[in-house]
């Protein structure tokens, strides 16, 4: 009975913290930060500036398909990129057009739904990760996608 009595009281005592103890929490702390929140924080930066870029793009490729309905059937390409690039003019922080960091694909009128119907197809891709000024942070290359692409297809007739 006596053996159990001590160890209980051993539980009991806690040993006193040193001085040099109290800091450890502000420098784990600030270890977390520095390589678990803040990478967190800049990634979610990097993908939110990309969102809005990607539906920036889709509006794009949809606008160009829509201008060319009311196009002639020649100046459907002029057309369509018009209208691209007052799309994408108005990227507050990364304007581009068709001319200068855009592949944009614009083609002439075809026929489709079995002959039927005069169709055209526009398609604008980028390539991210090189565009100038591209929100892009080191070692945060996973969060988004190298290349962005989008497909409109609309009936001229």
């Amino acid at each position: 009975m006596r053996l159990l009595h001590r160890r209980v009281r051993a539980h009991r005592r806690l040993p006193a913290r040193t001085r040099g103890e109290r800091g450890v929490a502000a420098v784990e702390t600030a270890l977390c930060m520095v390589f678990i929140v803040v990478p967190l924080v800049l990634g979610i930066i990097e993908f939110g500036a990309m969102l809005t870029f990607r539906q920036a793009l889709s509006q794009a490729a949809s606008e160009g398909a829509r201008a060319t309905v009311g196009a002639p059937s020649g100046d459907v390409t002029s057309a369509a990129t018009a209208a691209i690039k007052n799309v994408m003019d108005g990227q507050t922080y990364l304007s581009t057009n068709c001319s200068n960091g855009l592949n944009c694909d614009i083609s002439s009128p075809y026929s489709c739904d079995g002959g039927v119907h005069t169709c055209v197809k526009v398609v604008v891709s980028a390539d991210y990760k090189n565009l100038d000024g591209a929100i892009t942070f080191p070692g945060m290359s996973f969060a988004v996608p190298s290349k962005l692409s989008f497909t409109s297809t609309v009936e001229v007739s």
